[in-house]
């Protein structure tokens, strides 16, 4: 794995010193825009909006517009702002992970030891097994500061940065149901449903499909293969109020599998 980030983990007094690396990597085909015509490649410009001329990437500077005006920012004052935290993930609090909202969380990152750290490495992680606690940290990476948490995987420590309580929005201006109406029959055969669908999670059973057979497709127009027609698309029609006790039956007495995410 390429080495993302190099720092240390700061444990109340304790230092160790660790590299980061991407725990994830992307699952979806990158394309290129061409010009149809003789599929030469088209390229993005950087351009001026006044004069329409493309800029050289060494006179291109870093701005933010404030009471009107852009004031210029230096990678100097940028390192400036970031001083030691660039180089430092400090763990501020220990806290139950279940009471941290899933819509918090972002990419996830493992963290290893440098070479000759991994006692203090250990120690923190047989620590946070132990009492069954993650960290609360903060990370500068980029020019960026996330708030993170940091959790035992196996013989891994992962930090996974999370969203400040500001970026998630509130949902005040959705029109949601307070309260739902219903018989009491409906809502145990709704929860009959649920259990009958229930399973242990494994995430070998999900599969990007969609990825898949766009592939297939790539591979069959390379060979130079016709096209088969299109599928028809089918739609979700919306169950009615009053239909809502006959579907529940309907779909308690079926035998169809068990359902797959795609």
């Amino acid at each position: 794995m390429k080495t993302i980030w190099k720092g240390s983990l700061g444990f109340g007094l304790v230092n160790i010193p660790i590299k980061m690396y991407s725990a994830t990597t992307q699952r979806r085909l990158d394309f290129d825009l061409l010009d149809k015509r003789n599929h030469a490649r088209v390229r993005n410009k950087r351009v001026n909006e006044k004069t329409g001329e493309e800029v050289p990437y060494k006179e291109i500077v870093k701005a933010y517009k404030y009471n009107g005006k852009y004031v210029e920012l230096t990678e100097e004052d940028l390192e400036r702002a970031e001083e030691e935290k660039s180089q430092q993930i400090q763990l501020n609090s220990f806290v139950e992970e279940d009471e941290i909202d899933e819509i918090y969380f972002k990419k996830p990152y493992y963290l290893a030891p440098e070479k000759g750290n991994k006692t203090g490495y250990g120690l923190l992680r047989d620590a946070m097994r132990r009492t069954g606690k993650v960290g609360i940290a903060t990370v500068v990476m980029r020019g960026k500061e996330d708030l993170a948490v940091i959790r035992p995987m196996g013989d891994a420590l992962v930090l996974q940065k999370l969203r400040f309580g500001e970026e998630v929005k509130a949902t005040d201006e959705l029109d949601l149901p307070h309260k739902v109406d219903i018989g009491g029959q409906q809502l145990d055969m709704a929860v009959e449903l649920i259990n009958q669908f229930t399973s242990e999670f494994d995430i070998r059973d999900y599969k990007d499909t969609y990825t898949e057979k766009l592939m297939k497709t790539i591979e069959s127009k390379a060979k130079g293969k016709k096209k088969k027609a299109a599928a028809k698309k089918t739609e979700a029609v919306p169950t009615k109020t009053k239909d809502l006790m006959a579907q529940l039956k309907a779909s308690l007495s079926s035998s169809q599998p068990k359902m797959r995410a795609s």
